[in-house]
């Protein structure tokens, strides 16, 4: 069943008229013809059965019932990823949303090899919603994790850092695991550094904010690995894939 993402009220029996891009992707990418039953959801809970109708460019679905299905992970994790590149960064994004991550916030970090302005930082962060979207349509999810950019370190972490959290900082050297840190866990923030790692007085940082140095083994991972073994690994033994 194709899924298509919303960002409107839908109320059973309404119209909705696809936008270009959408309309685009369902009839010159995904090949639907008229007729065909869809999913559509609005981030808001639960998805709506469709009727997919085309005539000429124009693509509309008229809504069906509201489905109360949630795929969201008991275990709610918040990745604080450093700044990588930007195609790691895609790629790490749409894995995370995969894994059932609930939110992303990117911090900069002295070794992160990118160091973006506001309007920038901005343009990207709204680039890498469109993708956790696109990964929500292919995963199933109904809810689309939120995406944020901290102005500095702190920031990120102070954001992330909620009282009902347990705070993790990913760290080859730790000396406890992360799988037995949040053995009966509901809500975790994940720290991940950038490719050289953090320096020393950002790991201090963490720490004194309450974020607990874990490890995920022997080997060290790249950046762009690391939080996306770790969400797996914490899903196998505390969330939904358990």
């Amino acid at each position: 069943m194709s899924r298509f993402y919303i960002d409107e009220v839908l109320t059973p029996g309404a119209e909705v008229e696809l936008s270009g891009a959408v309309a685009h992707h369902a009839v010159r990418v995904l090949r639907l013809r008229d007729g065909a039953d869809v999913t559509l959801f609005n981030g808001h809970g639960g998805e709506y059965d469709g009727r997919l109708h085309i005539v000429g460019r124009r693509a509309w679905v008229n809504v069906g019932r509201h489905i109360a299905i949630g795929r969201e992970s008991p275990l709610a994790i918040t990745l604080v990823q450093a700044w990588v590149a930007a195609d790691k960064l895609d790629w790490l994004v749409e894995k995370a949303v995969e894994l059932g991550v609930a939110g992303l916030i990117l911090v900069p970090t002295t070794r992160s090899v990118v160091q973006l302005d506001g309007a920038r930082r901005e343009r990207r962060v709204r680039r890498l919603r469109e993708i956790a979207i696109s990964a929500c349509c292919q995963c199933g999810r109904n809810i689309v994790p939120e995406m944020a950019a901290a102005n500095t370190l702190r920031e990120g972490l102070e954001a992330a850092a909620e009282s009902d959290r347990i705070g993790l900082l990913l760290a080859p050297d730790a000396t406890e695991s992360a799988v037995t840190a949040v053995a009966a866990a509901g809500s975790i923030s994940l720290v991940v550094g950038p490719e050289g790692g953090l320096e020393p007085a950002e790991h201090l940082l963490a720490t004194d904010l309450g974020y607990r140095p874990v490890s995920l083994g022997p080997r060290i991972l790249r950046t762009e690995t690391a939080g996306l073994a770790a969400i797996a690994a914490l899903q196998a033994t505390s969330g939904d894939m358990h």
